[in-house]
């Protein structure tokens, strides 16, 4: 009997990892490209183990039903396809790559960090920061989007950062919605914009890239120094292909600005946002 595929509508989701030809992936075209290499497994890992995240969330806004279900009934199961589609990807081209012990010794160090205390306390500023975090993680698969020519890869990775613009319409909506009754002035919106982008450079990313070492090196005592020199070495491809005025847009979206004053501080925040924001 023929196995049926899982679609969209039966999953509920915007599209299904089943979709993915990776039998067609042209392997000559990424094989031999480290960097990539390492961009992809550390996001399959940082996808791969969203669901902590992701159920701390729904706890945090458990007093909000309409968000809390989103984030476990729809959010949360994004994220991990995410990681699925990615994960196989990585498989795919690169067998020799032992994701699974790799993906135990990051969720291992990395499902440390996943703490409500880690949170906004204002519930409103959580939601702007969670803007930040997704204007990051879309405008980086925008960027990994353009940083190959392999078709297999771009189409994947332009579905998750569809994905990921439409989350980060969610948690703006969301961030409306509680300021509607909180009505935080700009300055500690905009403080709450300013934590969370300087935190994505970048723990997680550092984490992952430590555990795909170790598997690669096959030893667990990886220099911090060849840890941090990898961050940066993956974080040029990153910004080299960084939509810039998409991720400056959606950054600012929380504030709402005038247009004239909008225009005023663009530029200088493209390019603050091209020495800092990473993934």
């Amino acid at each position: 009997m023929t196995a049926i595929q899982a679609t969209p509508e039966r999953t509920g989701l915007p599209w299904s990892v089943t979709e993915i030809d990776y039998a067609s992936i042209d392997a000559e075209k990424v094989r031999d490209n480290r960097t990539l290499f390492y961009l992809l497994a550390a996001a399959s890992f940082i996808e791969s183990g969203s669901d902590t995240y992701a159920g701390n969330l729904a706890i945090y806004y458990s007093h909000m039903p309409e968000a809390a279900d989103w984030l476990s009934a729809h959010w949360e199961r994004e994220e991990l396809q995410h990681g699925l589609a990615l994960r196989r990807y990585v498989e795919h081209v690169w067998p020799e790559f032992d994701w699974a012990r790799g993906y135990q010794r990051f969720f291992d160090e990395y499902g440390k960090t996943c703490s409500i205390d880690n949170f906004e306390r204002s519930r409103t500023l959580e939601m702007a920061a969670r803007c930040v975090v997704e204007t990051g993680t879309a405008t980086y698969y925008r960027a990994l989007e353009q940083a190959s020519d392999e078709p297999v890869l771009r189409n994947l990775t332009r579905r998750i950062a569809n994905d990921e613009i439409r989350h980060y319409k969610h948690f703006f909506r969301y961030f409306n919605a509680l300021n509607g009754q909180e009505r935080l002035g700009r300055l500690k919106v905009l403080g709450a914009l300013a934590r969370r982008l300087l935190e994505i450079k970048n723990e997680d990313a550092e984490i992952a890239l430590r555990n795909v070492l170790r598997v690669e090196r096959n030893r667990e005592d990886v220099p911090e120094r060849d840890v941090r020199a990898l961050n940066s070495r993956c974080s040029a491809v990153v910004r080299h292909n960084l939509p810039l005025e998409m991720t400056v847009k959606m950054l600012l979206r929380p504030l709402h600005l005038h247009a004239r004053l909008e225009r005023f501080i663009r530029r200088p925040l493209v390019a603050t946002v091209s020495r800092v924001m990473l993934y």
